[in-house]
């Protein structure tokens, strides 16, 4: 039996062309690298997930804390949304989708997409969803908790994807420095990163993905799942899987 991977990822792991998809359908790039593989893949994900999401659910969901032991690798598929602009804070940005009368809430949320394009120009990209040394930190604690628990258990990540989305105005003014620290971070503590820039670069920036300019079609999902099986083989020999 192949090994099996837990995945924590954003929506670039289960938004297709065409929108979301669930989490075993065979065309997601994590079902394709653990089918290249000769395993299976588990995905705890969320629309938005960054690293800070990823440490949560670590800590927080007991489906991953049974997993755990289970599992032959890890990947965290988290950065990229990170780096994207955030005009309005996190936790008022998120909080949009407690708003009470339902009408106020579909005002206020129209009202702020409309402004977030406009607003990441003027701001420059900035703020951003996750700094990136808060990104670093996340991910550094979380592979440190993985490394108590499973010492032997093989860690991957990423780095961030690009995008051309209207809805932030293609401005991805934060990527550039999220990429070197994550970069670095991932040599530092011997995690090995696959580049989603090189993989699907092109991809997104000749409009072959989702219309929204951010997420990808088939062929980047394939592209990643390859790249990614590649990644892991051989630190999945015989000794490494349980």
């Amino acid at each position: 039996m192949g090994p099996r991977l837990l995945v924590f990822g954003d929506s670039l792991s289960f938004h297709g062309p065409e929108g979301p998809c669930a989490a075993d359908e065979p065309r997601l790039w994590p079902n394709i690298a653990a089918d290249a593989l000769g395993g299976s893949a588990d995905l705890v994900a969320g629309f938005g997930w960054t690293a800070r999401d990823a440490w949560w659910s670590l800590i927080g969901d007991p489906r991953v804390w049974a997993d755990l032991h289970h599992v032959d690798a890890v990947v965290l598929a988290v950065g990229s949304m990170d780096t994207l602009p955030s005009p309005l804070p996190t936790y008022l940005r998120t909080g949009l989708r407690y708003l009470r009368p339902d009408p106020v809430r579909r005002l206020a949320r129209k009202a702020y997409l409309a402004a977030q394009p406009r607003l990441a120009i003027a701001l420059r990209g900035r703020p951003v969803v996750l700094p990136a040394k808060l990104t670093v930190h996340y991910l550094d604690t979380a592979v440190g908790a993985l490394r108590i628990l499973r010492p032997e258990l093989p860690v991957f990540g990423m780095l961030p994807s690009v995008h051309r989305a209207a809805a932030y105005g293609g401005v991805h003014t934060a990527h550039p420095g999220a990429t070197t620290a994550l970069a670095e971070w991932g040599a530092r503590v011997d995690v090995p990163m696959l580049d989603l820039p090189a993989v699907v670069g092109e991809h997104v920036r000749g409009g072959h993905g989702n219309p929204d300019g951010m997420h990808w079609g088939w062929a980047g999902h394939a592209a990643v799942g390859d790249a990614m099986a590649a990644l892991m083989t051989p630190s999945l020999t015989p000794g490494h899987v349980g």
